[in-house]
């Protein structure tokens, strides 16, 4: 090829070039601005929930904390939030009734958010320095962290427990109580996260789930576990069931 000719070509690939970078820049624009759409809507869908529940609290004198906590940190984390709104009473007592409070080892609780779980097993008699809280959500670890500061706080993901918790545990623990959306997740990941909770834990000790799904977030075809159910909590919103593991 000639000089010319090879200039000529050098001179076509660099617009081709250029039109190409205008095209990607224009492309990462518009996806920007499709994403700062969504945000907006969605910032607009949580703040006008928010309104519509203060409204609420005004007309019947009562307040919605955690609930407006749970409904933003579900809107931005929908698939890390086991729950729209935090458990309820019932549910919460049910799955602290597993835990014995005169056990010796640490009570590791996974996903408290809030506290709800967290105040029940207080209220069982379980010594708040006793519990290990493993939440991923800054916000809750600040709430918690006021609400409960002699328990142990650990943020982080639980889904690597060993990770976390296995330099940390001084003793196995007695207990490990999830308010994890554990459906969301693969089978392979809920059997390592169960598995992992029964290699930190004295041997026969609960592993609590709660879920609203009718089946066990943990199928039994698994094996290595003893799986038992509580009876359907028809007063949570929504209905909930209690499912406790233990190793075999």
């Amino acid at each position: 090829m000639s000089l010319p000719a090879l200039q000529k070509f050098e001179k076509q690939i660099g617009r081709h070039i250029r039109f190409l970078e205008l095209r990607k820049t224009m492309i990462e624009r518009k996806i920007e601005r499709q994403i700062r759409r969504f945000e907006q809507k969605r910032d607009g869908f949580g703040k006008k929930i928010e309104a519509q529940i203060r409204q609420f609290e005004l007309k019947r004198g009562i307040r919605f904390d955690d609930e407006v906590r749970f409904i933003r940190s579900w809107i931005e984390r929908p698939l890390s939030i086991g729950a729209v709104t935090p458990s309820g009473k019932n549910l919460a007592r049910t799955m602290a009734r597993y835990v014995d409070p005169n056990s010796s080892g640490p009570v590791v609780e996974l996903g408290p958010g809030t506290g709800p779980v967290t105040e029940a097993l207080v209220e069982a008699g379980v010594d708040p320095a006793r519990l290990v809280l493993v939440e991923f959500n800054p916000a809750f670890c600040r709430l918690l962290q006021k609400r409960y500061p002699d328990a142990t706080l650990v943020q982080g993901d639980a889904y690597s427990l060993r990770r976390l918790l296995e330099t940390l545990l001084i003793q196995p623990a007695s207990a490990v109580v999830s308010g994890l959306p554990l459906v969301t997740k693969p089978i392979r990941e809920r059997w390592r996260l169960i598995r992992d909770a029964f290699d930190l834990m004295v041997p026969g000790a609960p592993f609590v789930q709660f879920t609203y799904s009718v089946a066990s977030p943990l199928p039994k075809r698994l094996g290595g576990f003893t799986a038992e159910a509580s009876e359907r909590i028809w007063m949570n919103i929504p209905p909930a069931r209690v499912w406790v593991y233990r190793k075999a």
